[in-house]
């Protein structure tokens, strides 16, 4: 089955949260938006979590935070209380998720930045920066995808202009942005020189989705030298966009260091000029 889109994941949540008590300020379809790429096991989880959330605080009706949580939780796991990162540490993940946040927020037709958090997860996770998209998108552009990569990129770019050099913590992201340049190169006819040829082909894609070229080895390395001029481009426009905005790339990253954990609006607050604290 195919994962539910907005609409249906909403419905979703409506149904699972029929049998605990919501408060007034609960928005279902703000939910379900930051819930993008959940399934239906996934949306009666987030339910759980955040009633069980409420019962730990002692409270008998579940909150938006309550339910924004419970979305991290399934994303990225809960928090690692006792962990305990050293400054230095804290600094450069701080910078790290500023770099992907301040280079999405620079470019076009990139989702808007809703959380920033530098508190570790279960997951292992060090810190993460949510985008939400204001809807569900089933086509993209080659510009869209190319900023997506860029912003996969941003936290390790970061690293590079704040303190020059780099750490292990853009292990996910270099994973990521891979991913994708080979998709558009292989799969997506994004490639001016194989044009509309497809040399990746997916097998199973409700089960994991595994991908398999299908083309010669001289094409597969090819393809491969194409994927890192790819990758290698979006990510000096990244460290352009960073050293373009130094400022304001120290200013967030000390706000967020200081305060662990800041929405979009403060962020963007921030970054346009307007009084934060």
């Amino acid at each position: 089955m195919e994962l539910p889109d907005l609409r249906g994941r909403e419905a979703i949540l409506k149904v699972h949260a029929k049998k605990i008590k919501t408060a007034d300020d609960v928005d279902f379809h703000t939910v379900a938006r930051m819930a993008a790429g959940a399934s239906g096991a996934e949306l009666a989880n987030i339910i759980n979590e955040a009633a069980l959330r409420a019962v730990r605080g002692g409270r008998t009706v579940v909150t938006e935070a309550d339910l924004e949580e419970s979305i991290e939780v399934v994303i990225a796991g809960y928090q690692k209380k006792n962990a305990v990162l050293s400054d230095q540490e804290k600094r450069v993940v701080a910078y790290h998720e500023i770099g992907h946040a301040l280079v999405a927020a620079m470019q076009s037709h990139s989702a808007p930045v809703q959380k920033i958090t530098i508190i570790p997860r279960t997951s292992g996770a060090r810190g993460y920066t949510m985008q939400v998209e204001t809807g569900d998108k089933y086509l993209m552009t080659r510009e869209e995808l190319e900023n997506k990569i860029a912003t996969y990129t941003g936290g390790r770019a970061a690293e590079e202009v704040a303190f020059g050099q780099i750490t292990t913590g853009a292990s996910n992201d270099i994973g990521q942005a891979t991913k994708l340049a080979r998709a558009m190169i292989a799969r997506y006819g994004m490639s001016e020189d194989f044009d509309m040829v497809a040399m990746e082909t997916v097998q199973n894609q409700y089960l994991g989705g595994d991908a398999s070229l299908t083309c010669s080895p001289a094409t597969q390395q090819e393809i491969d030298r194409k994927v890192v001029e790819l990758v290698k481009a979006q990510h000096a426009k990244a460290r352009k966009i960073l050293t373009d905005n130094r400022d304001k790339l120290d200013e967030l990253a000390g706000f967020l260091y200081e305060k662990e954990t800041i929405t979009g609006e403060e962020f963007m607050e921030i970054l346009t000029g307007g009084e934060q604290r």
